[in-house]
């Protein structure tokens, strides 16, 4: 059972899920919500990463729009206001956010200053910023939406990143792959993952487009990504 928190940002207060560890001392991951703000599915993997021996923050970025969104993908009514949220959201405020996140989880006394980022649709680009514009320590990215508008901001980055990829993703074109892949591929610090036959959020657990086998594997490689980054 988590906790909720409050996050000071320039702006002013945003609230976060919190997931603490057993481990009295532990890295952390942020977590970064899909467009359906911070879910029972959200709030769920941060569960996960606290079970693994993370403390896990996941902060409420739709907080300007309406604070405390937690809608999911289950009726047309639900991913009408997901995509009107998506719409009206501020990527470079987001994050801003995050990064006063990772301010936020270095300062708690159980976390011992290494701090990572994963996201995921809306969240997996914000992930890919986060490794290009935060001090954050090793960031994962599960299908983000957009990635190619910023490779060449990204491929700067020295943060160690790693980048999941649907090849049947109906948001990320298959030129956007292909971009995403030639341009990053080559980098040291980036690892990707591609995923064949798969489409969007595959790893969204109780999804349309879940795939249990695959979700299980990118999972598998992200915890081996944080262990040896974090």
């Amino acid at each position: 059972m988590g906790e909720t928190t409050a996050i000071l940002t320039p702006d002013g207060l945003m609230h976060a899920y919190v997931a603490r560890p057993v481990a009295e001392r532990a890295p952390a991951i942020v977590v970064i919500q899909e467009i359906f703000g911070v879910n029972a599915v959200m709030r769920g993997i941060a569960d996960d990463f606290a079970g693994d021996g993370y403390l896990a923050v996941c902060p409420d970025l739709f907080w300007r729009i309406e604070p405390g969104i937690d809608i999911s993908d289950r009726s047309p009514g639900e991913l009408k206001r997901a995509f009107e949220l998506f719409n009206e959201f501020n990527v470079e405020t987001g994050v801003r956010d995050i990064a006063a996140t990772i301010d936020h989880a270095r300062g708690d006394p159980k976390c011992p200053s290494r701090v990572g980022a994963v996201g995921f649709c809306l969240g997996g680009l914000l992930a890919v910023l986060t490794a290009a514009r935060t001090d954050a320590d090793a960031c994962v990215a599960y299908y983000g939406v957009g990635i190619e508008r910023y490779l060449d901001e990204v491929r700067k980055t020295v943060t160690p990143l790693l980048i999941h990829l649907a090849e049947e993703d109906q948001f990320v074109s298959k030129e956007a792959q292909s971009a995403i892949v030639s341009v990053l591929g080559g980098a040291k610090n980036v690892a990707i993952h591609t995923y064949s036959g798969r489409d969007h959020a595959f790893a969204r657990e109780g999804g349309d487009n879940h795939h249990p086998a695959d979700a299980a594997l990118a999972r598998e490689r992200t915890l081996a990504f944080f262990r040896a980054h974090l």
